[in-house]
């Protein structure tokens, strides 16, 4: 009976056994397969190294097809500790979480050197990437920012170039001045944009090829045959940036009239900024209108003196006018003493003060588009970088080309974090023994460590 017992105990425990392996491989089965067909991933570096930022998310998503990498590296050797092709595949893995028919295909451009010269490759790593039909190069060494602007350059549908008006003083989109929009133009060149300058003092009209035309700020008064060529240009559906520092308008009061313009010539205060170490002459903004440029847009921007103004759309015009920015929201528009500035209920006007306006109407099929803005400096190359200016002036040009999709998409450039040591024997000695301990002695502490636990247990 006793073994009866025992052989009916033993048989249990091996069903258990053999159900729990089966399950347990079952188990191992259905994880598999779970994490084959659902993948999630969370970057906890400090610079999100290893995700895309949400601006190259957002052109993946505008991009309908897939898009064909052609790599013209030669084979790594690993011996060499040459890696760059899974570098590559790694790098590429991350927009291919989000776009999943990003196609790679390596070529050695040794053992294939027709293909690479009938493809132009010129260096070694080279990239060529393909997307409707359209076709550009990238040359190594190149981070996230890099390979999303060609990609919004493979995207952008308006190719038309960007007019800017010369030859009275205007700020440059390519000059290199501190108060020239030259790093504005290059971050736009950047993006797929291409520049024009017509004579308009020799040209019978403005072109109608260019997407848009940029009047920066003229020190010196435009012709009045200019003036009327411009307003012409108006009249026949061209879109218009406009950005100006000065009242007086600059020999520009027809082009101001025809869109319903008003500038005032007051000074505009704002003892916020101050609070931050700023000088009077400057303010930030950090209310925008609802409008496409704007909508959505969480940075701060700068400004340095920017004028008040506005525009009347009106039923013989046809405009639909936004206000875009409002600065100075706890300062004034100073009309009175502006040496020594005080507010006055009686002649001042209460802040916040509106700096830019959006025009838009009905013309043809695409419509026109115009925004004038009270300030050059924002997009000088001094003050390009502060805030979201840079954001700020490339969602404008955006939006007056007609490329509405790519508005607050911008691809951001990750931050280096760096460690600075201080240069003295304690800083280095302290620094010295965090990394060595990281390197060698936790290791070999816990290793030690393992080795005597295991030698005591067997003791006991």
């Amino acid at each position: 009976m006793k073994n009866k017992t025992s052989f009916k105990l033993k048989l249990q425990l091996l069903l258990q056994n053999w159900v729990f392996v089966i399950l347990f491989i079952i188990l191992i089965f259905l994880l598999g397969f779970i994490a084959n067909k659902y993948e999630f991933s969370k970057d906890i570096t400090q610079a999100n190294r290893n995700t895309l930022t949400e601006g190259s998310v957002g052109v993946l998503k505008e991009m309908n097809g897939p898009i064909n990498l052609t790599v013209f590296a030669t084979k790594d050797d690993v011996n060499k500790g040459d890696k760059f092709r899974q570098g590559i595949i790694n790098f590429i893995a991350r927009y291919q979480r989000t776009k999943p028919d990003i196609n790679i295909k390596f070529v050695s451009p040794i053992e294939e050197p027709k293909l690479a010269q009938e493809m132009g490759i010129r260096v070694d790593g080279e990239v060529v990437v393909e997307y409707n039909k359209r076709t550009e190069h990238i040359t190594p060494p190149f981070a996230e920012q890099d390979l999303t602007n060609l990609l919004v350059r493979l995207t952008r549908t308006n190719e038309k170039p960007i007019m800017y008006l010369d030859g009275h003083g205007e700020k440059n989109l390519v000059g290199l001045k501190n108060s020239d929009l030259g790093e504005f133009g290059k971050q736009l060149e950047n993006k797929g944009f291409k520049f024009s300058n017509p004579d308009l003092t020799v040209l019978p009209d403005v072109p109608k090829e260019g997407s848009m035309l940029v009047i920066a700020s003229p020190k010196k008064n435009v012709s009045e045959l200019e003036a009327k060529k411009i307003v012409k240009y108006l009249e026949s559906g061209g879109n218009l940036l406009w950005l100006l520092d000065d009242a007086q308008l600059k020999g520009l009061k027809e082009v101001a009239d025809y869109i319903g313009l008003e500038v005032a010539s007051g000074k505009i205060h704002d003892p916020g900024a101050m609070q931050y170490g700023s000088t009077p002459d400057l303010t930030f903004a950090l209310r925008y209108g609802d409008h496409p440029i704007t909508r959505n847009f969480m940075l701060r921007t700068l400004f340095s003196n920017p004028k008040a103004l506005n525009a009347v759309g009106t039923y013989e015009n046809g405009w639909e006018v936004t206000e875009l920015i409002d600065v100075a929201a706890g300062g004034w528009l100073e009309n009175g003493n502006e040496k020594d500035p005080s507010f006055e209920a009686s002649e001042d006007k209460e802040g916040p003060i509106n700096i830019a306006v959006a025009l838009k109407r009905e013309y043809g099929e695409a419509g026109q588009r115009v925004v004038v803005i009270g300030n050059s400096e924002f997009l000088s190359n001094a003050f390009i970088t502060s805030g979201g200016n840079l954001d700020l002036g490339v969602n404008i040009v955006n939006w007056l080309s007609g490329d509405d999709k790519l508005i607050n998409i911008q691809p951001m450039p990750l931050k280096d974090v760096n460690v600075t040591i201080p240069e003295t024997k304690f800083s280095f000695a302290v620094a010295w023994t965090i990394f060595h301990s990281v390197q060698y002695f936790i290791p070999i502490g816990l290793f030690i460590g393992g080795i005597w636990l295991w030698l005591r247990r067997r003791k006991i």
